[in-house]
């Protein structure tokens, strides 16, 4: 879980898929954090992604750096603590200007029965399960 939480980090920008009912949504994140040992993501309420990820928890993840990609399959399961969004905050406190860890839109998710998938043109893959 470690690896997987460095290289999103490193990487800067990934990039999260989720259904929207027939219809595959991707866009660009940028939040990793990992709190009580699980990897967690941010978002707010008020968001098309959050509203997909309630009505479909399956997602995906894929970033690319340095001639490698890693792509994470999990199911995200929103955490509505206070702690947890603090936590997430804490370590992103450019977003504090938008968000708050008690407001009625911040959402964080943390990733469950993932596996991901390391991948380059070099190697064969390595696939680690968290």
């Amino acid at each position: 879980m470690e690896r997987v939480e460095k290289f999103l980090k490193d990487a800067n920008t990934y990039y999260l898929a989720t259904v929207d009912g027939d219809q595959p949504r991707v866009r660009p994140f940028g939040t990793i954090n990992n709190f009580e040992g699980k990897l967690y993501i941010q978002t707010g309420k008020v968001k098309d992604v959050s509203k997909q990820l309630h009505k479909n928890p399956k997602a995906e993840i894929c970033a690319f750096k340095d001639g490698k990609w890693l792509r994470v399959a999990c199911t995200l399961v929103a955490d509505d603590r206070f702690e947890a969004k603090k936590s997430m905050l804490d370590a992103y406190p450019s977003l504090q200007g938008m968000y708050k860890a008690d407001d009625d839109n911040t959402e964080v998710f943390y990733m469950k029965d993932s596996t991901a998938t390391f991948s380059s043109f070099a190697g064969a893959p390595e696939i680690v399960t968290f």
